[in-house]
This record gives C-alpha cells, sequence and structure tokens, in this order.
C-alpha cells in the first residue's frame, strides 16, 4: 500500500468540541494508524497555549478570527503566501480539506497554484445555517461560492448518499459519499450509571429524554423545548436532560428551569450521559450528518429525528427508532409522546439501536477513506501521462 504524505486543513479541530473537529480526529488518527504522514494546519484557537511553538505532532497553527455566533472558536484567515511556502519545503501528495472558510479557499489555492491533487469535505450545511441568523437572503450566495468551492477539488466527499443526490441535482460534481463511523466502546450500554441518574431525581421507572448538542436557533431548540413539555404532560415521571452549550442557554435556564442543563461533557462523562438516559430527541433540520444520532444508538438509545442524514440512514421506524417527515413538527412530537407511555418499547428500540451501531466501524471508513485519495491521485496520474498526439 502506497504511503501518503496528507495534508489536511480544518477550522476546527481537537480541543473543540464538535462533530467536525471528533471526525477530522478520526480521520487523522486513522490514516496515522495505516502508516501515511498526516501534517493538519488549522487556526490557533484559545484553549490552544500562547506559545510561539507548535502543539504536539505534526500540526502547523495559523492566525484566525472569532467566529460570530461561536465563541471559543476562530476561523483561519487565508494565509496563502503561508501555505505556499510550508507545500513547497514539504510538499504533500494530497490536501483533504475540511471547511470552506477564508482558510479553506485559500488551502485549494494554494493546492492548486503547485499542482498538489485536493480533496474536499462537505461537513457544515452553511446555506442552511445562514436562515437561523437573519442572513435568509444569503442561502442562494452561500450555496453558489460553496459549489464554486467543490467544483474546483478533485473530489468532494459528503455523508450520505442522500447528500450526495441533493449536491448533484444543485449543480456539484465529483462528489462521493464517505461515511462516518462511531466508537463503540466509548459509547456502550456499559457506561450506564444509576448514580447519576439518581442526581437528575429519577425514580427506577422514570425516563430520561436526552439532548446532546449545541444549543442555537439552527439547532431547533423551539421544537426540542416544545417536545420535553408535551412528554412530560403525557408521562409526569419524564426528565429532560439538555448536555451542551450555545446561545440559548441563558434564556432556556431562565424560562424553563424545569429541565437540567448539564453543560458541555466530554469522554468518559459524555458516555455515561448518554448510557444514563433513554430516549434521544434529535429535531434538527440543518445536520450534514449527525454524529451525535450515532453515539446515542451506540449508547443503547431509541432515537427520536427528522428523515434526514444519518437518523436516515441508520434508523428504521418501530424497528430500532423513529423517524418522522421531515419539517413535520407534530408527528415529532406525537412520536416522543406515544413513546414515552411505552417504556418497554424504548428500551426494546434502544437495544435494536445498539446492535446497528456495531456496525458502525470507524476502520471501515478509514478503508474507504483511503481507498478515495489513492483514487485521486490515480486519476492525476493518468492525466500526466497522457501526451497530446503530435501532428502528421
Amino acid at each position: 500500500m502506497q504511503s501518503l504524505r496528507l495534508a489536511v486543513v480544518t477550522e476546527t479541530y481537537p480541543p473543540e468540541i464538535n462533530g467536525v473537529a471528533n471526525t477530522m480526529q478520526q480521520l487523522v488518527l486513522g490514516m496515522e494508524r495505516r502508516g501515511h504522514r498526516v501534517h493538519v494546519v488549522r487556526p490557533r484557537q484559545t484553549g490552544d497555549a500562547r506559545t510561539c511553538s507548535e502543539p504536539p505532532g505534526a500540526q502547523t497553527l495559523v492566525p484566525g478570527l472569532p467566529i460570530p455566533g461561536y465563541p471559543g472558536l476562530r476561523m483561519g484567515l487565508p494565509v496563502l503566501w503561508r501555505l505556499r511556502r510550508l507545500w513547497r519545503g514539504q510538499r504533500p501528495d494530497l490536501v483533504y480539506i475540511a471547511t470552506q472558510g477564508p482558510l479553506g479557499h485559500a488551502a485549494l489555492r494554494a493546492a492548486r497554484s503547485l499542482a498538489v491533487p485536493a480533496v474536499s469535505g462537505f461537513h457544515t450545511r452553511f446555506d442552511q445555517y445562514s436562515r437561523h441568523y437573519g442572513l435568509g437572503g444569503m442561502a442562494k450566495p452561500i450555496e453558489q461560492i460553496l459549489r464554486r468551492f467543490h467544483n474546483s477539488s478533485d473530489a468532494t466527499l459528503v455523508p450520505t448518499l442522500e447528500l450526495r443526490d441533493q449536491l448533484i441535482e444543485r449543480g456539484f460534481t465529483q462528489v462521493q459519499v464517505l461515511g462516518r463511523g462511531v466508537d463503540t466502546r466509548r459509547f456502550s450500554p456499559n457506561r450506564r450509571r444509576e448514580a447519576l441518574r439518581s442526581a437528575w431525581g429519577c425514580g427506577p421507572g422514570d425516563l430520561v429524554l436526552l439532548s446532546v448538542g449545541r444549543l442555537a436557533p439552527e439547532k431547533n431548540t423551539a421544537l426540542l423545548l416544545e417536545t420535553l413539555a408535551a412528554a412530560q404532560a403525557a408521562a409526569p415521571g419524564v426528565r429532560g436532560v439538555l448536555v451542551g452549550d450555545g446561545p440559548e442557554l441563558p434564556r432556556l435556564r431562565r424560562r424553563h428551569p424545569q429541565w437540567l442543563y448539564a453543560g458541555t461533557k466530554v469522554g468518559s462523562e459524555l458516555a455515561e450521559h448518554y448510557a444514563s438516559a433513554d430516549l434521544f430527541l434529535f429535531p434538527s433540520l440543518t445536520e450534514t450528518f449527525g454524529n451525535v444520532v450515532a453515539e446515542a444508538m451506540s449508547s443503547g438509545l431509541a432515537v427520536v429525528a427528522f428523515d434526514d442524514a444519518a437518523a436516515h440512514e441508520y434508523i428504521r421506524p418501530g424497528l430500532n427508532g423513529w423517524t418522522v417527515p421531515r419539517g413535520d413538527r407534530q408527528a415529532f412530537v406525537a412520536a416522543v409522546t406515544g413513546l414515552v407511555r411505552q417504556p418497554e418499547e424504548v428500551r426494546r428500540l434502544g437495544a435494536e439501536a445498539r446492535a446497528t451501531a456495531a456496525q458502525l466501524d470507524w476502520e471501515r471508513v478509514i478503508d474507504d477513506l483511503e481507498q478515495r485519495l489513492l483514487e485521486v491521485l490515480a486519476r492525476r496520474t493518468s492525466r500526466r501521462l497522457v501526451l497530446p498526439e503530435r501532428g502528421g
């Protein structure tokens, strides 16, 4: 197997806590386990030590600016000159660009100027996010920018067949599917902790409804709160636990103090929160994938979500969870209120969800990524070897 020199450019990476950062770390570590040399380029974030030195490992930190509405995160500046200098000195075989901010655009320009193949990842629906921050009129222009960006790369990798087909219909080219995995050892029913449930005020027969993610308008928190209230009315023993931070957290705590706001959790603590719940609510409509769906399923939770992204890929309604038509708010509420009246059904769905998640191993995803990158290199090489015919 050919060993690659791979440059990865991303606006977000651990120590940040979000789905894209987690996915990028899994891909980087997986490629390194295969013997490939990976160099990450990312913005210096607030969690990084304020020194002139680089962090441990093969990373280059570049300057950035705060991202509006996302405290603690920074977008990378378009340091085109620095990327060219870096890649002239340490020429990669291929560049993977995970995000489409100024840093990502500069990386694509630098790769093209050096004739280095570039693959882009479609990890975030920036066009849909704009509608939740008073920029609905920008959705089409943003989509046009994204289309030009991705069509300038050698391939665009998306997490689901559904998204691939949507993008192709909108004029995106060279779109391929690269699925997602889940750490089934970390996210496991074995992490359930009765002491944690007791701290939440739960009795033996009470159901815990869990949400994990950013508390922000684009995550449909209004529907989440509506559903929790309806569920508690249907089954008074219901407890609601919200894990995560975001701009709406202060308002939610003031207006809905009956729910437990656990804040941001990571590692084993996050796994214990998943496994100690019973039913996972995911009302978001702006996901490219939704890693939390796979994490909840792996933890043995029944999931209620719209028929979209990861839920569309993995959930079979009534068999291992429940999905409702995209955007049907009443159906979402009805699905949850129906399930909280049937605790045994919730537990059965959760057990089936775990069985489904057991097949979602990250090594399978790394296999696929490795193959797709090698195919891009092979296409580039074959084009270079084809010489124009001479005139007679």
